[in-house]
């Protein structure tokens, strides 16, 4: 119920644009994306705003799944809750320290 307004949707890769900004030269190397605010910075002014969207890099998600031997469904599932995980305003860095309890 949380992620409701959030759309999925899977591309072969990012857009050159997005891989532009943020740095990233290999299209391989961006598995996924949230595009959007974080639940704790939404306001009730953000009307009209496009809804917030995880997006996952199926070429990216395949090849990291043959270099690595995880299995697929693992793999897209770190994928996807580390997205989920941008959109209630966790960093990457909470994120890792996060899996790192948890392991």
């Amino acid at each position: 119920r949380h992620l409701g307004d959030v759309v999925f949707a899977v591309e072969e890769f990012a857009e050159q644009d997005i891989l532009d900004a943020m740095g990233i030269d290999d299209p391989f190397a961006l598995s996924g994306l949230y595009q959007g605010r974080p639940v704790g910075e939404k306001s009730s002014m953000d009307s009209g705003a496009l809804p917030d969207r995880i997006w996952l890099y199926r070429r990216a998600l395949l090849d990291e799944w043959v270099e690595t031997g995880v299995s697929l469904e693992a793999l897209v599932s770190h994928v996807v809750i580390h997205e989920v995980g941008h959109h209630f305003g966790l960093s990457d860095a909470d994120m890792h320290a996060l899996e790192a309890d948890a392991g």
